[in-house]
């Protein structure tokens, strides 16, 4: 008899925690649906203060991608324009090292990641900043890698922007499809290759992806595209180099005394080509410059360095032609998922 009433009383309380879980699982669930909700309304907000919005994704790694976000945020910001980066590259995020940004620390505030600023003002949001250690890999599947993108999108306080560069991994699977499927009026896509043919062949893939998902492709960008060679002579004079590979250049310096040439190192136009095969624009070459390695390292970009040099006046032609194309093509509404 003594042992009815104790377990009766156990019963009871079996079911008060079960409803204790209950409410606790439907808590949780009511909040994380606010947060989506609050998500999504912050990604709509965005088309409105995000004038333009310019994927820059290549076929394969090597590319110097990341090089030429970095260039085409900062030629942006360098006009007087608001640019933001966006570095979407969950296990390899390299923005931060070039921007000298590595030390940076993110303010949170009601529930918003306020970017980290870099040079010439450009807004920074990158997975780097987030990793204690940076040895560490960073090995998540694909919806932990789309959850974190999502906040990426919906939770950064950017503010208005002429433009926001988004600086993807190699290849076209989950963080390309993921933005380009959250991210409403994306302008379209900036394709960066090399002159190999291994990296021509990738490239195709990435414009023909971005024309599977109906994202305009805004055109190709050939990078280390030979190797651009200056020096002095008096004003008009003539002056010959003996090139590799038996090549001889027959050049004449200008009123200033300055020369300048390109030795194509790898190869050269076929960025040009495959554009052209693709029907779809070509903005540019920019130079095989080691002063970028050395930038990449030393987090000064060689616009900052060098603003005057090869690359620097590459990336200006590159930008004009991105941004006739952006303001000229009509932007692709994307649906919010």
């Amino acid at each position: 008899m003594a042992e009815g009433p104790v377990s009766y009383h156990s019963g009871n309380q079996t079911r008060d925690n079960e409803k204790s879980t209950a409410t606790n699982e439907q808590a949780a669930q009511m909040e994380q649906a606010y947060a989506q909700m609050r998500r999504k309304m912050r990604m709509e907000e965005m088309d409105k203060s995000i004038k333009h919005k310019i994927m820059v994704l290549s076929g394969k790694g090597g590319v110097g991608k990341s090089t030429v976000s970095a260039g085409l945020a900062l030629t942006l910001a360098r006009r007087g324009m608001s640019v933001g980066i966006m570095d979407i590259d969950i296990t390899g995020p390299n923005i931060p090292k070039m921007l000298a940004l590595e030390e940076a620390e993110l303010h949170v505030e009601e529930g918003q990641i306020f970017p980290a600023i870099g040079p010439e003002g450009i807004k920074v949001i990158s997975m780097a900043f987030l990793i204690e250690d940076p040895d560490k890999p960073v090995i998540w599947r694909g919806p932990i890698k789309l959850g974190a993108i999502q906040q990426f999108i919906g939770d950064v306080a950017w503010g208005k922007l002429d433009a926001l560069i988004i600086d993807f991994p190699p290849g076209t699977s989950d963080e390309p499809l993921t933005v380009s499927q959250s991210l409403p009026g994306i302008d379209g896509v900036v394709i960066v290759t090399t002159p190999q043919e291994v990296a021509l062949l990738d490239s195709r893939k990435s414009i023909n992806f971005a024309k599977t998902v109906s994202l305009p492709v805004i055109g190709v960008v050939e990078n280390m595209s030979g190797y651009t060679l200056t020096g002095s002579a008096p004003a008009g004079s003539s002056v010959t180099i003996d090139a590799p590979g038996g090549v001889t250049l027959e050049l004449e310096s200008d009123e200033n005394g300055r020369w300048e040439t390109v030795l194509d190192v790898f190869k050269s136009g076929g960025g040009e080509e495959a554009a052209k095969d693709l029907e779809v624009p070509f903005l540019g070459k920019i130079p095989f410059d080691p002063g970028v390695v050395r930038g990449g390292d030393d987090g000064v970009h060689r616009i900052i360095a060098d603003p005057e040099g090869a690359t620097a006046r590459s990336f200006v032609d590159v930008v004009d032609k991105i941004m006739e194309v952006v303001e000229a093509t009509e932007r692709t509404p994307v649906n919010i998922r």
